[in-house]
């Protein structure tokens, strides 16, 4: 590359540095295998797999570098917020009160009244006019906090996560009735079940609880919210998901996680599910100011700019140099130490993060070119996002959505693109469940899609 650049600037050309720099990075957001950013100016930008339209460039086809959306209606609406789902993706603009979503559409998870995939984004016509202060989207289901503190759920429930009291599936955005007075601050949605805080710093949990991720002390479903009681004297100000564990952080800067533990994500130094928030006690010195759960991995970050990761790792996704599960908080370290980080999102098997300084850092599994650097390898450290970082070459400038895709892939039929998940074997309360680092036979290790089967 360098020899080419030498020969080019020999030559007479415009050296690449004359490139102006990417707008800033606004927020960050990572699905199963795809990745958005949310830049100055309202553009969005979204990368890595496309197969089910969760990228919103209207096809089907992984990106290997940012592309650009322009799949909205006549002008680009404000878009203020954008999150990742599993395999779809959602966003709001504050100046339309609308929510915008595409992607996979299956149970209804896109929120428009049937379960038809969409490859570009769409209104959600049900909340139109409803100003929004927070989405959360899980595997196959989303949640929105009204301004107002009322909580609207759609999709997936056979599990009771849309908190409605039944397990029938919602094609449209329906209003949790179980939250009646009380006033929702914040909201987070892992595979099955989700988590919420209130105004007054309360946790509730609802929908499957198998490993205890529900924190309530065992491992039954609720198909309403039901209040946390065992966290004495902390009021939570923040709430995270990931794929069966819980993340929360109170007013004093504490985290608690609970739930599934089988691959060190709860970060207490051993592999046991805990039923109930724990404290985490190795990172009592430091006030976390971030959290975001993985499918397995857990990151957060901290008041003064430091990263920490621990769980599965097997991609590299907890991005501390090597692909070993980590049952304690590892501080991630970035090619430049003086970078504080702004903004974390995991994703399934990767990481994105953003720092002050605006330069955006990738690293985890890259098979579908999720990492936004232009390859399909992982990595198990950050690596900046040239294209959207201020710091990065000067000749990587954003694709435009008219980009020609990566489509050097083999097609994959629908009836082979999906795994059934058996039940698995839940331990006692009591025993203990066996450390592994990718060794789940029950949990596919590959990127075809799931769908998970219940007797």
């Amino acid at each position: 590359m360098d020899a080419v650049m030498s020969a080019a600037d020999d030559a007479g050309a415009a050296p690449c540095r004359e490139e102006p720099p990417p707008p800033a990075v606004v927020l960050v957001s990572a699905g199963a295998s795809h990745s958005v950013a949310l830049l100055a100016g309202n553009v969005l930008c979204s990368w890595g797999r496309g197969e089910d339209g969760q990228l919103g460039h209207g096809d089907a086809e992984d990106r290997l570098v940012p592309t650009v959306l322009s799949g909205f209606d006549a002008a680009a609406p404000g878009i203020t917020s954008v999150i990742c789902g599993a395999d779809h993706t959602t966003a709001y603009s504050e100046d339309e009160q609308q929510v915008y979503s595409w992607g996979w559409g299956d149970f209804g998870r896109l929120g428009h009244g049937n379960s038809s995939d969409v490859f570009t984004p769409q209104p959600v016509k049900a909340l139109q006019g409803i100003k929004i202060k927070q989405i959360a989207c899980g595997d196959s289901h989303c949640l929105a906090v009204t301004m107002a503190g009322e909580v609207q759920s759609w999709g997936r429930n056979q599990n009771g996560q849309l908190g409605l009291g039944t397990t029938e599936d919602s094609l449209l955005p329906q209003k949790i009735q179980a939250f009646e007075g009380v006033c929702v601050k914040m909201i987070a949605a892992g595979a099955e079940h989700t988590a919420a805080v209130t105004e007054d710093g309360d946790l509730y949990g609802w929908g499957w609880g198998r490993y205890g991720n529900l924190g309530l002390g065992d491992r039954n479903d609720r198909l309403v919210p039901e209040k946390v009681s065992s966290v004495e004297g902390e009021k939570m100000v923040l709430i995270a998901c990931g794929w069966r564990h819980t993340i929360t952080v109170s007013s004093s800067g504490s985290l608690y996680t609970y739930g599934w533990s089988k691959y060190g994500q709860l970060g207490h130094g051993d592999f046991e599910d805990h039923l109930v928030p724990h404290k985490l006690e190795a990172l009592k010195d430091s006030s976390i100011s971030q959290i975001s759960g993985g499918w397995r991995h857990t990151m957060a970050l901290t008041s003064d700019g430091k990263l920490y990761g621990w769980g599965w790792n097997k991609f590299g996704q907890v991005g501390v140099g090597d692909n070993d599960d980590h049952c304690f908080p590892v501080q991630v370290k970035f090619p430049e130490e003086q970078q504080k980080v702004a903004q974390v999102a995991c994703g399934w098997r990767h990481t994105l993060a953003f720092t002050e300084k605006k330069n955006v850092f990738s690293w985890g599994r890259g098979t579908s070119g999720q990492l936004g650097h232009g390859e399909i390898v992982d990595r198990n450290k950050p690596v900046m996002i040239d294209a959207l970082s201020p710091d990065g070459p000067g000749c990587k400038k954003l694709e435009p959505s008219t980009a020609v895709p990566f489509a050097a892939k083999v097609w994959v039929s629908p009836s082979e693109r999906y795994a059934i998940v058996p039940d698995e074997k839940v331990p006692n309360s009591g025993e203990g469940t066996a450390r592994g680092n990718g060794a789940d036979a029950n949990v596919p290790e590959n990127d075809v899609k799931r769908m998970r089967m219940h007797s």
